[in-house]
């Protein structure tokens, strides 16, 4: 079993973009030496934009390892330091660490820009990606695939332009340029923001326009979405981008174009916050709030219909 500092003889590969295709994959994986590893010895890649989560999904892979061991290696590297950095396969290596099992691994021979290109493309077909995985890892995709363009790697031009490099990774996606583009502006939004797009709570749309606020304007912002219990219209962010443009986006115009009555908007039932905070300690969020609250309704209902039922 190797441990860190131990090197492989690895089989000489081809150095350009044929090593990210399909059947040079393939190819690769047939000629290379596929070993065990503890996963505690193995590193994550740095700033993985993929969640490995410890959900219902996790569980089942968990029993399926458990029963059937892991039908498909993951995909090292070995840094200049001697350590094995994981590129593909994080979820294998979360499964194999709850099944106290090693890892089948693959150490491939792999620059730094290299494994990103590999590790997004890795990921493209999983089941379930968040707008904010997407976002980052098409980022990363696309700072490699520049740099390696600089360095003549990709294509038979010095420089690779943005758009090319948007049109490339778009297509092993299957997504647009265009696409690829607004997925990027996510990176701008402030993780409170990015996260209700990763809920569903702000649509794809609004959110790329909201991504060109400035950090002050976006925090701003989010507090007025949890005093309107609301969250922007594709109209309202193209509003609010406007004032910021023209640097007349304040904190009284948020909440101004907030308000706002939207077409075939629902009434909602609203609660002044000063008349609850009283029964919450400072510092409780309004999702707190509005949980804790549910829960007692919940828990009113309960008493009701047993009173009911004596």
């Amino acid at each position: 079993m190797p441990r860190q500092g131990q090197q492989f003889a690895m089989p000489t590969t081809k150095r350009n973009a044929d090593l990210f295709s399909t059947q040079a994959t393939r190819d690769n994986a047939a000629q290379e030496k596929i070993i065990g590893l503890p996963p505690n010895e193995i590193d994550a890649f740095p700033d993985h934009p993929y969640q490995v989560r410890d959900d219902d999904a996790m569980q089942a892979l968990v029993e399926s390892v458990r029963a059937n061991g892991v039908l498909t290696p993951a995909i090292l590297r070995q840094t200049d330091d001697g350590h094995y950095e994981l590129v593909s396969g994080h979820r294998r290596k979360r499964a194999c660490e709850l099944a106290g099992i090693d890892l089948p691994i693959i150490v491939r021979n792999m620059t730094r820009d290299e494994a990103i290109v590999h590790m997004v493309e890795s990921n493209f077909q999983r089941e379930t990606v968040l707008p904010s995985e997407k976002a980052f890892a098409y980022k990363m995709r696309l700072d490699a695939m520049s740099r390696q363009g600089k360095r003549n790697d990709l294509t038979s031009t010095p420089v690779v332009s943005k758009s090319r490099t948007n049109e490339e990774v778009g297509k092993s996606a299957g997504e647009s340029r265009e696409q690829v583009r607004r997925y990027i502006r996510l990176t701008a939004l402030i993780p409170p923001l990015l996260q209700l797009v990763d809920e569903g709570k702000i649509a794809f749309r609004p959110a790329v326009e909201l991504s060109y606020l400035r950090k002050e304007e976006q925090a701003a912002l989010h507090e007025a979405i949890e005093a309107e219990t609301a969250t922007p219209s594709l109209a309202q962010a193209i509003k609010l981008k406007k004032f910021s443009q023209e640097d007349k986006l304040s904190a009284e115009v948020i909440q101004s174009i907030m308000q706002e009555q939207k077409p075939n908007q629902v009434e909602q039932l609203k609660l002044p916050k000063e008349r609850i905070a009283k029964y919450f300690t400072p510092g409780t969020s309004a999702k707190a709030m509005e949980e804790a609250i549910f829960k007692g309704l919940e828990l009113w209902k309960k008493r009701e219909r047993q009173r009911a039922a004596r």
